[in-house]
């Protein structure tokens, strides 16, 4: 596979160890590029949901793909999330070409660019940690039932359908907090000066100009690679939100890969 030059490249909730993860596409990705810097922005090992009966060889590759980038030249930092916050420990912890932090600044042509997960801007998280992490479990499966009946979906010649996102566009709430979370972010860059402002963890991917009486910033979120399974990419001066399905095909049979004897001996 030709690999692609990419100056930077973002990606953020992985939630490697989780049933939802979709680590084959992520490392069909990687295998497709050659970064000189790669962004893991938060969430990538969900050491919440963490359990030994279940971290599969695609996820298992997707980690020393990571490890392979750095080993190679490129430039990786890890910005830890709340599903990985253990890792907030070795914060500013460098090993080679890897580097672990809460968040990162870096000029970019000229133009400073803010990296951090988001996890700040939740009150779930900072205030009510078990009602976040139950909330991981009841996502997670949630996930997993959507997979499966997606996997059926396609079998039929339909169109596959997305639980959460159906939730998220009804729910009020849900809007209102994304909303809130992608204000509260920009208000901030401007407020700093930054002339970009890059988040995860709202799993909503976006590249927007926004504005305010202050200034502007360009706001982007890299989304997730449960769902959307996409990417940020910076080149040549421009930034570009990558999606998975735009480059590969995805097979039926590949759709729903659920070993399904390890699912149902979990020991959950």
């Amino acid at each position: 596979m030709k690999k692609r030059n990419v100056e930077l490249v973002v990606i953020s909730d992985v939630h490697l160890g989780t049933f939802g993860c979709h680590a084959k596409e992520l490392h069909q990705y990687l295998s497709s590029i050659k970064p000189k810097i790669l962004i893991l922005n938060g969430d990538i090992v969900d050491i919440w949901q963490f359990r030994k009966s279940y971290f599969p060889k695609s996820h298992l590759k997707v980690v020393k793909k990571i490890i392979d980038f750095a080993s190679k030249g490129t430039q990786v930092y890890y910005i830890t999330g709340n599903h990985d916050e253990m890792l907030r420990k070795f914060s500013d912890a460098t090993i080679g070409n890897f580097a672990v932090l809460d968040k990162l600044v870096l000029k970019l042509d000229d133009k400073l660019a803010w990296f951090f997960h988001g996890d700040v801007f939740d009150a779930s998280v900072q205030h009510s940690k078990w009602i976040a992490k139950l909330g991981g479990w009841g996502y997670d499966y949630l996930i997993l039932v959507n997979r499966l009946v997606n996997w059926f979906l396609i079998k039929m010649g339909k169109e596959p359908y997305s639980f959460s996102k159906k939730i998220k566009a009804s729910v009020k709430k849900a809007v209102k907090h994304i909303s809130d979370f992608e204000t509260t972010a920009t208000d901030l860059a401007i407020e700093n000066k930054y002339d970009y402002v890059i988040c995860g963890h709202i799993h909503e991917p976006k590249l927007n100009r926004i504005e305010n009486k202050n200034g502007a910033t360009l706001y982007l979120n890299s989304g997730d690679w449960i769902e959307n399974l996409t990417a940020l990419e910076y080149n040549k001066k421009r930034w570009k939100l990558y999606r998975y399905e735009e480059d590969f095909k995805q097979k039926d049979e590949d759709y729903f890969e659920m070993e399904t004897k390890q699912l149902f001996n979990l020991n959950i």
